[in-house]
């Protein structure tokens, strides 16, 4: 399955995220990108987080003033059936930089001015499955740009 890259987001620790036209993907995630909480937020296994603009879309039609990098996401996505991003699932952007899907987010707490009545559990995938971000570890690291393809790869046997 075929999307694009919508925005690259990064930010000096928190959210919302602002957009970047494009960023080096490296093993501790998008060039610029910071985080104020270590304990919850980067790392190997968390190095970019991803959203699908079609669930962003999707929220603002329920009347929730979201916008691209108001969740904490480092990558905007479109045009990739989000049901089907899960753990173990590798995403390749541009041709090159090869990412594989570690867990969905827990939401946090920071996120609630994206949402009406600040509900920000309307991302949690344990109350609503198939609407969490996820995220992902570089496997392949690389140069990424706005407008980007995404490619979706099958899940890795035993992740």
């Amino acid at each position: 399955m075929r999307g694009r890259i919508v925005q690259i987001s990064v930010s000096g620790g928190g959210v919302p995220k602002n957009a970047v036209p494009a960023a080096e993907v490296t093993a501790a995630g998008v060039e610029g990108d910071a985080h104020r909480d270590r304990e919850h937020h980067g790392g190997p296994d968390r190095a970019v987080c991803l959203f699908s603009l079609e669930r962003i879309r999707a929220l603002q039609t329920e009347g929730h003033p979201v916008v691209p990098g108001a969740l904490g996401e480092n990558l905007t996505i479109e045009g990739i059936e989000w049901k089907d991003v899960v753990p173990g699932s590798r995403l390749e952007l541009g041709g090159h930089v090869l990412l594989e899907v570690t867990r969905f987010t827990s939401p946090c707490i920071n996120i609630r001015p994206a949402f009406t009545h600040r509900d920000f559990s309307r991302v949690s995938e344990q109350r609503h499955p198939g609407w969490s971000r996820v995220y992902a570890r570089v496997l392949v690291p690389g140069r990424i740009a706005t407008g980007d393809p995404v490619r979706l790869l099958p899940a890795t046997v035993g992740a």
